[in-house]
């Protein structure tokens, strides 16, 4: 478990907000709902949502929820390690490993969460739903899926040199 006090968090980023409304005989009721994902730009990435009578409200019950839910992602010269393809519902996300001076290549769900990893070098493309949410999920689920070349060296009992041979 990664303890959010001991890292360097970047300023959140609002993925989504949402509002939903509810009629009642004195009239509607709004509720608002929201997805930010927060980062340290160093290889820690955690989502998170909350729903609130305010926006604000919102916001920080996410916010708290995303620290809560921070990982480790492996990242090598700021990009990842290699392909991975990873789906959430409706949604399919394909993350490609880029040469330096690429830049991150994707939509804004995908490009937040790269930014708050520290991926300067990416291409990504989505498949199915455009789904927010889900996109944002499919995206934590394929980076948390990766695996370094050493942990990879480390199973199968050989050299990192060998695995890359």
């Amino acid at each position: 478990m990664i303890n959010p006090a001991e890292l360097d968090l970047k300023e959140e980023e609002v993925i989504r907000i949402s509002r939903v409304s509810k009629v009642t005989s004195r009239g509607r009721n709004f509720r608002f709902g929201a997805l930010v994902v927060v980062g340290d730009g160093k290889g820690h990435v955690g989502i998170g949502q909350g729903k609130a009578g305010e926006v604000m409200s919102a916001i920080n019950k996410a916010k708290e929820n995303a620290k809560q839910n921070i990982v480790k992602i492996p990242v090598i010269n700021g990009t990842i390690p290699h392909k991975i393809i990873s789906r959430f519902g409706a949604s399919k996300v394909m993350l490609k490993p880029a040469a330096p001076g690429t830049g991150i290549i994707a939509g804004a769900a995908v490009r937040s969460v790269m930014e708050q990893v520290g991926i300067h070098n990416i291409l990504t493309k989505r498949f199915g739903s455009n789904n927010p949410t889900n996109l944002t999920k499919a995206t934590m689920q394929a980076l948390m899926d990766l695996q370094d070349a050493v942990s990879v060296a480390n199973k199968r009992g050989l050299t990192i040199k060998e695995v890359f041979n």
